[in-house]
């Protein structure tokens, strides 16, 4: 009499190393994610008007979007780079996926209509605005380009383009850990000549350090592993 075995799939368990980037990139989304609810609540109590607030108040819309697109998109985005819990969940990956591409464009969209519309402070400088510009522009591509090669089935161009739009949407998280220290350093004041030049420096030098991390994360999965 024939003895069968029965056998069992076995997924990988998950290990430490698997949620070292995720982790650090919900902590880095986490003082945006806690300013964008203060903003909120602020909103929802029908503060005083401010000459730091006016714009929000006036045309609340635009910044309420951006919050909520950009709160879900950075913290849900963040597990997509934890290679086990994508292999032992591809369906939920795919899942996430449909809620993350609308999530960035609603992120990059409100954010170009912010930039172009709203009264901006003083220290935020054409050249800094020009580089906000090209930020929600470059997200917005990428994400539609990260769609089309997922329809060719190219998976590894699709991942490529997801990770630079990512990147680019989570440079605020970037610029809280470089713009703190100098606010709590050299507590600059609004009619320094100085703050908006320091500012912008900052702000563009955080948007180009996550591009760099983001084409270096990109070219280290380059060989040969395709994730779908």
């Amino acid at each position: 009499m024939p003895l069968t075995t029965a056998r069992r799939t076995v997924r990988p368990r998950s290990r430490p190393a698997d949620w070292l980037i995720p982790s650090g990139l919900m902590l880095l989304s986490l003082v945006p994610a806690l300013g964008g609810a203060s903003r909120l609540a602020e909103l929802a109590g029908h503060p005083a008007v401010t000459e730091e607030n006016a714009r929000f108040v006036e045309a609340p819309a635009p910044v309420l979007v951006h919050i909520v697109a950009v709160t879900v998109y950075s913290l849900l985005g963040a597990l997509q780079f934890s290679p086990g819990f994508r292999s032992r969940r591809n369906g939920w990956h795919r899942a996430a996926g449909t809620v993350l591409v609308p999530a960035g464009l609603a992120t990059a969209l409100s954010g170009l209509w912010m930039t172009a519309f709203y009264d901006l402070p003083a220290k935020d400088t054409a050249v800094v605005n020009g580089v906000r510009y090209v930020v929600g522009s470059v997200m917005v591509t990428g994400l539609v380009l990260a769609v089309r090669a997922l329809l060719r089935h190219d998976y590894a161009t699709h991942g490529a383009w997801m990770t630079r739009a990512y990147a680019l949407a989570m440079g605020a998280g970037t610029q809280a850990l470089l713009l703190g220290p100098w606010l709590v350093v050299a507590r600059p004041q609004p009619d320094d000549p100085a703050t908006p030049v320091v500012n912008t420096v900052l702000m563009t030098l955080a948007w180009a350090v996550n591009a760099v991390v983001a084409e270096w994360l990109i070219r280290r999965r380059r060989p040969g592993r395709v994730s779908r």
